[in-house]
């Protein structure tokens, strides 16, 4: 099998010139702080279709013959490369159809629809949406638009180590989120020939592990819901797979909750949107911080597409972790004037009361008394510890909600 070249990734940076953004790689001081390392960020977030799969789309699409471009292209996704497609093949004219899991979010079918795409609904999943594509392909003499096991994709995705490099030729490590592995091969097969001495790490979910699992002779289990869905692949590459046995030094493993936080910290540290792939490759520095302290480390934010409802609820759980939100019970005697009594404790302590709830129904609960679940905010665990203790003190009989629920 051909691998591409420097020579070849450098070409695929040139074809891309002036239509995919030369997107930021810059130092993150809080980012730097959280985990011990220097890190710098590719903000490839800030692409047209808010992710990097356009680097290797396009420069396929510039491959393809007049006839080729005629006749039009195909290709199965769940999102950003579905949108990458679609939205490069219409620049170019070249008409472009896209098959998706018929479980897609509707945002990701109306966006691809949006770039100008015809959208078939097929399948459960990528893997059976695949299969419609390969079918449609066949009978329409369309050319099939591989997201990762493609020579011009693994090029195109190449020139992101080419950018990095370039803005900071000091980079000890890059750390890239492993889906079916074109993004980490083309940067590796980049970063090792400018900088042989440059490790490169990828980041999988613990949920998906295909990549380490094929690179270590083990048998692959996936199977999951996982934040990070455009990395949670069954298959990696044959093409991808033998370049990163060859260039890539370690596939390391992440948790839900890691990548949860990591999302939040770009979020709320950066300022700036990360989806659960994109959150990978801090999770890797927030879980093995040992692995990376001191080190100038890459970070690859690959994409921005997350919904607004998950992004909207990893920010509540984050402040709840923090104890900056704070859920408790409390049985109360039902009688006039104990509301005001606790809210005015909390008040004069300087919590937030976010929601109350009585319930009067429980069985457990005295006839003459009630429930009362309160969330409120505080400034930290401190503080929420004095605002406990001050309602106990008040004769108050005060447990704390696991996980407080905004959403009712």
């Amino acid at each position: 099998m051909i691998h591409p070249t420097l020579a070849d990734i450098e070409d695929a940076a040139r074809l891309i010139e002036g239509a995919v953004m030369r997107t930021p790689c810059l130092p993150a001081p809080r980012l730097s702080e959280l985990t011990g390392a220097d890190v710098w960020v590719k903000y490839e977030n800030l692409q047209v279709t808010a992710a990097f799969k356009e680097r290797g789309a396009l420069v396929k699409l510039l491959s393809l013959t007049a006839e080729e471009r005629r006749r039009g292209v195909i290709a199965m996704s769940a999102g950003n490369h579905a949108q990458a497609v679609a939205y490069h093949a219409t620049r170019l004219g070249i008409p472009s159809t896209i098959v998706m899991p018929k479980t897609t979010p509707h945002v990701k079918v109306s966006a691809t629809r949006g770039f100008g795409a015809h959208v078939v609904l097929e399948g459960e999943s990528v893997a059976d949406a695949q299969v419609g594509a390969e079918r449609i392909a066949a009978e329409k003499g369309l050319v099939f638009v591989h997201p990762y096991d493609d020579f011009h994709v693994v090029r195109g995705q190449g020139t992101i180590a080419l950018e990095m490099l370039a803005a900071e030729p000091g980079l000890d490590v890059l750390v890239v989120p492993v889906g079916g592995g074109g993004l980490i091969a083309g940067m590796a097969i980049a970063a090792k020939a400018l900088k042989p001495g440059i490790e490169v790490v990828g980041v999988e979910t613990r949920l998906y592990p295909a990549m380490w699992c094929a690179l270590n002779g083990r048998p692959v289990h996936v199977g999951g819901t996982t934040l990070a869905e455009g990395i949670a692949v069954r298959n990696v590459g044959a093409l991808t797979l033998e370049i990163c046995r060859a260039a890539v030094d370690d596939v390391l493993l992440v948790d839900e909750v890691h990548i949860e936080r990591a999302v939040n910290a770009y979020l709320t540290l950066q300022k700036t949107m990360a989806e659960g792939a994109a959150g990978a490759g801090l999770a890797a520095l927030t879980t093995s911080p040992e692995r990376f302290h001191g080190r100038k480390v890459g970070l690859v934010l690959c994409g921005g597409n997350i919904d607004p409802r998950i992004l909207s609820s990893i920010m509540v759980r984050e402040l709840a972790r923090e104890e900056k939100i704070v859920g408790i019970r409390m049985i109360i005697p039902d009688r006039p004037g104990v509301l005001g009594e606790i809210s005015t404790i909390i008040g004069d302590l300087g919590g937030n009361i976010l929601e109350v709830e009585h319930h009067r129904t429980f069985l457990k609960v005295p006839a003459k008394g009630a429930t009362l679940d309160v969330v409120f905010e505080t400034r930290d665990g401190g503080h929420a510890n004095e605002i406990i203790a001050a309602l106990e003190g008040r004769g108050f009989t005060v447990e704390r909600s696991e996980s407080p629920d905004l959403d009712g």
